[in-house]
């Protein structure tokens, strides 16, 4: 695999816990997005039946949270015996910070200790994201008219392979615990700021209502 193993855009495994969030990152994509992702249109409820289709105990998810603890990115490792197909997408407004490498990276690592012995992607040849990921992992790429098929022999797992696999999950849950714990810091000094003006705003009509009562005893 000749993409760079810089981490630096940590990346968390999925599980059924995270279904609702899946709903709401696949809902955030556009059309456009959604026929790239997919190879072809697809409607808001059969994009609903592919989320609640995802199966966690056979198939592997991984997801980039962002500090409103919405997935800005999504890969989906679809398994078939040695032969695993990788998907993602990527919300519009997270684009360009590397997290397509990121979860790429780990979807290789996984596949490398999970005897997976062959990594592919298909796409639409105007992928230009997925085209991207493809020939930076080394891919041995087939183009046809509109189609692309890419596959990667992927070699097995070793000590170093198992234990950065071990420090990632580490890695991606202190991320989430870290952002949720900043996320509620935040929401609750903007509620206490709201409540301060609210209770402000009573006081300063008390305190003109009072001016204008010395004015008229004057």
């Amino acid at each position: 695999m000749r993409m760079s193993a810089v981490k630096t855009v940590p990346v968390l495994q999925l599980s059924e816990a995270n279904r609702e969030a899946l709903r709401r990152h696949f809902l955030a994509l556009d059309a456009e997005d959604l026929r790239l992702r997919f190879e072809h249109v697809i409607s808001e409820v059969t994009l609903m039946k592919y989320v609640d289709a995802i199966d966690f105990g056979r198939d592997a998810v991984f997801g980039v949270f962002d500090d409103a603890l919405e997935l800005a990115g999504v890969a989906h490792l679809g398994l078939r015996d040695e032969v695993a197909e990788f998907g993602v997408s990527v919300v519009p407004g997270h684009r360009g910070e590397g997290i397509g490498t990121a979860l790429y990276r780990r979807a290789y690592e996984y596949s490398r200790n999970h005897r997976i012995d062959t990594l592919f992607v298909h796409c639409l040849k105007e992928n230009a994201a997925m085209m991207h990921i493809a020939r930076k992992a080394g891919m041995e790429i087939v183009l046809d008219a509109a189609e692309v098929e890419a596959h990667l022999r992927v070699p097995p797992g070793d000590p170093v392979s198992y234990t950065e696999e071990f420090l990632d999950d580490r890695v991606g849950l202190f991320d989430l615990a870290l952002k949720s714990q900043f996320l509620a810091a935040r929401t609750f000094t903007e509620a206490m700021a709201n409540a301060a003006e609210t209770l402000a705003h009573p006081l300063q009509k008390e305190e003109g209502g009072e001016a204008k009562k010395d004015k008229k005893a004057a």
